[in-house]
């Protein structure tokens, strides 16, 4: 189990304490608003955040935005589930929960570290992101019905 790390930048905060997350406020975010997470049960979802690196990020104490890391913290992770609430957009703190989740002391020194975007391209591209280079060389297995092909 990974030691909690803790961010603070005036009166917000990101942190990876498990406990302290809103699971609520992430299910009913997730499942409503997304397009890759509509849906999710809230079961298979407690299961995807005891089994992740999770970074709740916090206004004083209210959850105002979230991500989560899948690694072996060896060579590999995969950014998932990224947001920040409309309400806070638009003031860095999307920046800063990558700045943070890239400067994790156990994501150091992966030889690779994936994500999926529908239309934020440009933005993780500020932090070293970029299209694939052989995305012929990458596949997927998905479940029939399980996801929209295009989602």
């Amino acid at each position: 189990m990974l030691e909690p790390y803790l961010q603070r930048r005036e009166t917000f905060t990101i942190s990876t304490e498990l406990a302290r997350l809103d699971i609520a406020f992430i299910h009913k975010f997730l499942s409503e608003e997304t397009v890759w997470a509509r849906g999710i049960a809230r079961e298979t979802l407690e299961r995807a955040l005891k089994n992740s690196l999770c970074f709740g990020l916090y206004e004083n104490e209210r959850q105002i935005g979230f991500a989560r890391v899948i690694s072996d913290y060896a060579t590999y992770a995969y950014l998932d589930d990224v947001f920040v609430l409309a309400e806070f957009r638009g003031r860095g703190l999307g920046a800063w929960l990558m700045e943070t989740i890239l400067a994790h002391p156990q994501l150091q020194g992966l030889r690779r570290f994936g994500l999926t975007t529908i239309d934020k391209q440009e933005f993780y591209a500020h932090f070293g992101w970029r299209a694939l280079y052989y995305p012929e060389r990458h596949m997927e297995k998905m479940p029939p019905g399980y996801y929209s092909p295009k989602s």
